[in-house]
């Protein structure tokens, strides 16, 4: 159903980050909840057939600037783009088949590239991991650029609970940009 935000164009939804990486103890990375995530990511994914985005995170290949320390504190991810920690989980890969992916080296997923990937869209929901981290980068980048964007919190998984929380709270003062919804509410409007 078209709205006055996104000029009759559909949403898309663009799921964040749904890696090993971040799923699999003994990662240091690994969210809490992500099953949970992926179980609201999987519920979304048929309303979106053929309007979705799947993004990775990973490692650049040589760290600069502000990087260099980052990877000292965090050595275990400094691995190759093909290395199996920053693969998809297969449950998501297996949902999403015909998904488009986008790679990239930096926490916000927000570019010309992911743009361009959603054909230009004026509207997405997104969901995945880690809230505090690569959904909050994502969503402030592209409400910025004025997208409108809806986080579904249930279909997101932080580094904790809090953590997830507090970076909630931080996206909805961003309203009207970003608003914080749920996978039901989603459904329920397209």
């Amino acid at each position: 159903m078209p709205d006055r935000y996104c000029g009759g164009m559909s949403a898309w939804l663009v799921v964040v980050d749904m890696q090993r990486v971040f799923a699999e103890p003994p990662s240091p990375w690994a969210a809490p909840r992500f099953d949970e995530a992926l179980a609201g990511v999987r519920r979304l994914l048929p309303a979106f057939a053929g309007r979705t985005v799947l993004t990775r995170y990973v490692a650049p290949l040589e760290p600069t600037g502000a990087w260099v320390p980052y990877f000292e504190l965090w050595p275990f991810a400094l691995v190759p783009h093909d290395d199996p920690l920053y693969e998809l989980v297969p449950a998501l890969r297996d949902a999403a088949e015909d998904a488009a992916v986008v790679t990239r080296a930096s926490f916000g997923k927000w570019d010309d590239g992911l743009a361009a990937a959603i054909d230009g869209a004026r509207e997405i929901v997104l969901a995945g991991v880690s809230t505090d981290c690569c959904v909050i980068a994502t969503a402030l980048a592209a409400g910025d650029a004025g997208v409108r964007v809806r986080v579904a919190a249930d279909a997101c998984a932080g580094a904790s609970d809090a953590d997830h929380e507090r970076a909630l709270a931080a996206m909805a003062l961003f309203a009207p940009l970003v608003e914080i919804t749920d996978v039901a509410a989603v459904l329920a409007t397209g």
